[in-house]
Parts: C-alpha cells; structure tokens; sequence
C-alpha cells in the first residue's frame, strides 16, 4: 500500500458515497493515476476528489459532484463484472474537527482532525463494508421471506415443497452470502491502512460502533445458519419421501409380478 500525507480538502467538508455496483470490480490498470493507495486502489480525480475502489464490487466516491460520480460510473462500468440492476448506496459526510479530538456522530458527520489520505481511507473502508452488509441483509430477508412459506405449510398441513431444486437454491444463496462477507469482503479484517498507522485505530473503532459492523455481521451469520439448517431439513425430508415412495414402487412391482406369475400357473393348470 502507499500513501501520500494530505491530500487536499476543504473546511466545509466532503461528501462521501458508496456504491455497490457488480459482484467484482477489475481495477488493474488503474495505477498510472494520481494514486494514494493500491490495497484498495485509490486515486485522487482532481486536488479534492477521492476515488477508493474495492474489488469486491464497491467504488467510493469523496469530495465528487453529482456530474463528476455520472461521469466516472459511466467510465467504469466495462471493468464491472457482473453488474447489478441496482445499485446499493450509502453516504456520509466528513468534516474537519473544531478540537483535536475525533468523533463520528450518531447518524451524523465524521469529525476527521484532518483529510489525510489515510484517513479518508479507513473512512472509505468502514462504508463500504456497511454498503455490501445492506445489500446482504435484503438478500438473506429474501431468502427468509421464501423459507417462510415452507416452514408454514409444513407446520400446518405436514407437507413439504415438492420440487427439490427450490430449495437448493436457498442454500446456494446463503453460501453466496456467507462467502461474499466472510470471504471477499472480509468485513471483520481490519482495512490495511491500519498496519502502517496504527493510531487510526480508535478512528476505525469508532467508525465499526457507528455502523455496527460486526453486531451486523454476527446476525447475517446466525440468519446464514438457520437458513443452512431449515434448508437442509426440508431437503432431507423430501428425500426421505421421495425414498419411500420408490420402495414402495419396489413392493407393488414384486406383488405385480408374483400376481402374474400365480395368474400364469392357475392358466397352465386348467
């Protein structure tokens, strides 16, 4: 990773938005720019625009007017795989503080003593993990609202959904899930900034309380489990049925044909 000290900013503060915009981003090539950092790739668009790119699919945007983020998505979008209809966004605002001290205010600005690159950086990290975490906390209440119904009709009538493909879809969706937040995104590693300036620490902290990054993981994990157990459940059970329904078959067609062999000997006797 490389970083420069101060980029340039302004009192009046800077906006910062997240979008999540494709599964993947490819940024190689992207070095040759103003660059601030490679592990995100981050570059500066002009002296107070701040690009940070996450090859999870994320681009964060700080200090861009609304034109200036249409034109640098529009730039983007061949190095998008697999793009999303829509986009998942958050935003914040960064402001210089009045004291020495730093705070992030409940639903409000992040009070930064300056608009270090580095800074900026962890700022970028912490929302663009919040933005994956909303995209995947509507995909598992999804997932939820479709194992509802299953869980309901079994309870009431005892049957389960006849087509087993439905419900290895919903184990397909919680393992994307899983991998994308345990795997990619690594939501509880802390961004790489840290190891060469340590005293962002309690920045980073503070940021992670504002937007409950690991409570927020700790409940899409144990939603991933029920999810992974009802599936796997009604799975077996539809196996088990399905099971005995071809014994059965087996025993009808033995009777069958003892039936024809008995037919068969009470003909040749008369």
């Amino acid at each position: 990773m490389e970083a420069q000290n101060k980029p340039s900013g302004t009192d009046a503060g800077l906006i910062v938005r997240a979008l999540l915009v494709a599964d993947r981003l490819n940024s190689a090539g992207l070095e040759s720019r103003d660059l601030i950092s490679t592990t995100p790739v981050a570059f500066r668009l002009h002296p107070s625009g701040v690009v940070v790119l996450f090859r999870y699919g994320v681009v964060v945007m700080i200090g861009l007017g609304a034109d200036e983020q249409t034109t640098f998505l529009n730039e983007l979008k061949p190095r998008l795989i697999g793009e999303f209809a829509r986009y998942e966004e958050e935003f914040t605002r960064v402001e210089l503080c009045d004291d020495a001290g730093e705070t992030v205010q409940p639903g409000g600005p992040i009070c930064l003593k300056e608009f270090s690159n580095d800074r900026l950086l962890v700022v970028a990290d912490a929302l663009a993990k919040s933005t994956v975490l909303a995209h995947d906390e509507r995909r598992v209440s999804a997932v939820f609202d479709i194992i509802e119904p299953f869980a309901q009709e079994l309870a009431t009538h005892g049957r389960t959904p006849r087509r087993r493909t439905e419900i290895l879809k919903l184990i397909g969706n919680a393992l994307l899930v899983q991998q994308r937040v345990s795997g990619r995104v690594a939501v509880a590693e802390k961004p790489d900034v840290l190891w060469e300036k340590p005293e962002l620490e309690r920045l980073y902290a503070r940021l992670e309380d504002e937007y409950e990054l690991k409570e927020r993981v700790d409940a899409l994990d144990r939603k991933l489990t029920v999810i992974a157990e009802t599936a796997n459940a009604l799975t077996d059970i539809i196996d088990t049925r399905r099971a005995l329904r071809l014994e059965l078959a087996v025993v009808l067609l033995i009777i069958f044909e003892i039936a024809i062999a008995l037919y068969q000997i009470i003909t040749a006797n008369h």
